[in-house]
């Protein structure tokens, strides 16, 4: 069925967004914990660096005649670290250059440089080819006596960098790959959760259709004896007749609902059978209409709507009939007296035909207008009960509805009225 199909999707479709929203989680984690952990450990191998850096220049300052070692300037001798040191006055006095693909950004990094002392920062340049390059700097401080520099240091991390974004590639590449064995998992666990339900529902579906179709004999059978007690001349019994009438009275509104129930029962187990011809939707409309009006005018309600453009549709014509009917019935029970049903005809666009019902009675609240085509829910329940209702009108108009292949719409204003708008393609085939 399709309210079991639609429920397995969305239930599927709740545990793959979980899951999405898991694995979106646990990939953040892992490459912010992993860029943390670089981060960490690429920044203090460049404090050591600067620290080792700075101790040769101050003994150099101190010592300007002794021998150093220029190796010696790394505590770890790196090809991909790199410095400068400038005198107060920005003159370049020692340097250990970067690559020449990277040595004209450092520089524009290093002149506008505005990172506090010691802090380590990450920078990206992407050059013309497009190719991005990351690197690491810091700065420090060289003091020796009445001498001040300032040393830049940095290093190159762009294979790490690179390694760190394939690495989250592969992770969202495998995530996404989970999520679809997950999905599909998930969806065949929804499949195998629904089928007690469907069951249990079908069985529920066989009962109601079995027992309406055995109800409505006995039912026929308490009419016609109601009927002929009524037709007797020999019970002249005012309160007598008058129990014969109520009885008459409830049998034809249990005949009813067992009537509604059969047609609903048979929907469920699409057994709802159609005989689709071709027809005139103004016709069928104007027939309603011209029915509907005594009806109408024993609450003091015009009911209008008896000139219609010609539409011809493909479609049940008992069952657009009925479709009718209920939603001009609903329009009359909830107008009070005095007010106005409208049934009008709106322009075809060739593949669809549209009719509304509108009425200026007691509306319906928001809330309600989401349940207004459910099963057995009425809006208020005593003044429904009060007026023979029995829940199963809209439902059925729905189910008419959509075996046509159409669509039925509802707009409401508490206290305003209400208007029912049902569209039916012209060229239905079945």
């Amino acid at each position: 069925m399709e309210m079991f199909g639609r429920s397995r999707r969305q239930l599927a479709f709740a545990y793959a967004l979980i899951m999405s929203l898991f694995l979106v989680l646990i990939i953040s984690v892992v490459h912010m914990a992993m860029n943390w952990s670089m981060f960490s450990e690429q920044a203090q191998e460049l404090s050591d660096a600067a620290n080792g850096v700075a101790e040769t220049q101050i003994f150099y300052l101190k010592n300007p005649n002794a021998a150093v070692d220029e190796n010696r300037y790394y505590k770890s001798v790196n090809d991909r670290l790199f410095f400068y040191i400038f005198s107060e006055n920005k003159q370049l006095l020692r340097f250990d250059r970067a690559s020449f693909r990277l040595e004209t950004f450092v520089l524009d990094v290093i002149e506008s440089w505005s990172i506090v002392e010691g802090e380590v920062e990450v920078f990206q340049h992407t050059n013309e080819t497009g190719q991005l390059s990351t690197v690491m700097m810091t700065s420090k401080k060289i003091i020796a006596g009445n001498t001040v520099q300032t040393l830049y240091i940095g290093k190159d991390v762009t294979a790490l960098y690179s390694g760190l974004r394939k690495a989250t590639y592969a992770q969202v590449v495998l995530g996404f790959v989970a999520l679809l064995i997950a999905s599909a998992g998930g969806y065949y666990m929804a499949g195998r959760a629904i089928i007690p339900l469907k069951e249990a529902y079908d069985k529920q579906k066989q009962f109601a259709a079995d027992a309406s179709h055995e109800l409505r004999t006995p039912l026929a059978v308490l009419m016609s004896s109601a009927e002929l007690l009524l037709a007797d001349p020999s019970i002249q019994n005012p309160f007598l007749r008058q129990v014969l009438e109520d009885v008459k009275s409830e049998v034809k509104k249990m005949t009813n609902l067992v009537s509604d129930l059969l047609m609903v029962a048979r929907s469920d187990n699409n057994a709802l059978k159609v005989k689709i011809q071709r027809l005139d939707l103004a016709e069928i409309l104007k027939q309603v209409v011209r029915t509907m009006i005594p009806l109408a005018e024993k609450k003091n309600i015009r009911l209008m709507g008896e000139h219609f453009n010609k539409v011809m549709i493909n479609a049940d014509e008992q069952k657009i009939k009925q479709l009718a009917i209920i939603l001009v019935d609903n329009a009359i029970k909830y107008t009070p007296e005095g007010g106005a049903v409208l049934v009008e005809i709106d322009d075809s666009d060739g593949k669809r035909a549209i009719f509304s019902v509108i009425d200026n009675g007691i509306g319906i609240a928001p809330e309600d207008l989401g349940k207004v085509f459910d099963r057995f829910y009425r809006v208020d329940k005593a003044r429904s009960r009060e007026m023979g209702g029995n829940g199963l009108g809209l439902a059925i108009a729905y189910e008419i509805v959509k075996i046509h292949d159409g669509n039925i719409f509802v707009e409401s204003k508490l206290g305003e009225g209400t208007k029912f708008t049902v569209e039916l393609k012209v060229n239905l085939k079945k």
